[in-house]
């Protein structure tokens, strides 16, 4: 009987399918590692049906290697730093398509790593080092604030994290830490407030006053509430709430002038239209850009542009003022709110909130500390009156038993101590 041949296996190079996951894979020619093979959505590609898929897939990936430059990376297949950055891009374009990443990390994303591509794009990753990140982020004099180097370092970590979770490219710069956070702790004055609405427009003036006002981020928040965000409670009027940032919606209440001016807005915007309540001079959404080029030009009109604190005023200012308004019982009488109420409200964790107001000025982490060392810090702390010294024990010099102050025998009626006096 004639034996059954045995099927031969695939050369290296080609896409072949694993039962045990039922994914498609392909072996780079002079290597022995798997690598799996991904539709262009950026899913791993299942089933036996979907052969042509992986041969697409694995020709799209042969192409790559042909486009890189000669060097170390030609020929054997490896990652260059700029592939890293192109996936990542592209993923960040899909992401934005369909909702679950935001305009400003992709522009972020897009703007940060092409300029990596243009320092260290040629090199292999495999020979990529931290301190080629660090050199480059510090080459831009225009950097200067440690949140950018926060930012870009957490872009470029999330290109090669992601390069590592779906094509198992090893990221070289695991570890690579981020500067320490620093709060902006600027809060606008009741004052400058005024004069910041003296200044400007009605619209943008509205667009202010409710951001301080109600604490939301003013461009990813505020800037997208419509009518049909708006519900209207037995003890006022609350928002309903959606972050771009954070993914997460929240219900918030609104103080009676902000519902005032809503309720205002809302005849020009009615629900069902989608137009947003807060928008500027030619009927369109205050955008990020036109909102930071409105406020710079106020600051210069102002003279504020000139001093040293006021200089670093902005639109996000205003929830900053909140914050500090809330803690400080600005609103309340002096009655300060909590951290865990305040994060509620501005849509942080109470982690965040503390870090970035609360030991600055929260109260309700101030007091303990000034009830640990007085409640009137101001006065002259009394020092505590040292305790009566106990009767020293007195020994007879003939040997006889010693005699001691009693509490007992001075309480007694008419009762005298009796000292035992050698004859």
């Amino acid at each position: 009987m004639r034996s059954k041949r045995k099927q031969r296996r695939q050369p290296h190079g080609s896409a072949w399918l694993w039962a045990q996951t039922g994914c498609w894979y392909f072996t780079q020619p002079g290597t022995k590692k798997r690598v799996a093979l991904f539709d262009e959505d950026g899913q791993r590609i299942r089933g036996k049906e979907n052969k042509e898929a992986a041969d697409l897939a694995l020709a799209r990936e042969k192409l790559c290697w042909e486009t890189e430059v000669d060097g170390p990376s030609a020929g054997n297949g490896q990652w260059l730093v700029a592939r890293v950055c192109s996936e990542y891009i592209q993923y960040c374009e899909r992401g934005l398509v369909n909702g679950t990443i935001s305009q400003g990390h992709r522009d972020n994303s897009v703007r940060w790593l092409n300029d990596l591509c243009e320092y260290s794009g040629a090199l292999p990753v495999v020979q990529l080092k931290k301190g080629h990140v660090k050199t480059w982020i510090e080459s831009h004099t225009t950097w200067h604030s440690t949140e950018t180097h926060r930012g870009v370092i957490a872009v470029v970590l999330a290109a090669f994290n992601r390069a590592e979770e779906m094509y198992d490219i090893a990221n070289p710069l695991k570890g690579l830490k981020k500067p320490t956070s620093k709060p902006r702790l600027q809060s606008i004055s009741p004052e400058d407030e005024q004069t910041l609405y003296d200044a400007t427009e009605p619209c943008f003036r509205n667009f202010l006053f409710a951001a301080v006002h109600t604490g939301l981020r003013p461009f990813c928040e505020l800037a997208t509430i419509t009518a049909d965000h708006v519900e209207e409670a037995d003890r006022g009027m609350m928002w309903r709430v959606y972050s771009s940032k954070t993914k997460k919606t929240r219900k918030i209440p609104i103080v009676p002038k902000v519902a005032d001016l809503a309720r205002k807005l809302m005849k020009t915007a009615p629900k069902g239209s989608g137009l947003p309540l807060f928008r500027n001079t030619k009927g369109n959404p205050w955008k990020r850009m036109t909102g930071v080029v409105r406020f710079i030009a106020i600051k210069k009109k102002l003279g504020w542009d000139q001093d040293a604190v006021k200089t670093k005023y902005s639109c996000y200012t205003c929830r900053h003022t909140f914050a500090h308004r809330m803690l400080s019982g600005y609103w309340t009488d002096g009655n300060g709110c909590s951290i865990e109420t305040l994060a509620e409200l501005i849509g942080d964790t109470p982690k965040v909130a503390f870090d970035h107001y609360g030991r600055e000025w929260g109260q309700h982490y101030q007091a303990p500390l000034w009830a640990a060392i007085g409640e009137n810090s101001n006065d002259v702390v009394k020092r505590p009156q040292p305790r009566p010294a106990k009767a020293k024990t007195t020994t007879s010099r003939g040997g006889g038993r010693s005699s001691r102050s009693s509490t007992k025998d001075s309480k007694s009626k008419g009762s005298k101590r009796t000292v035992n006096r050698p004859r």
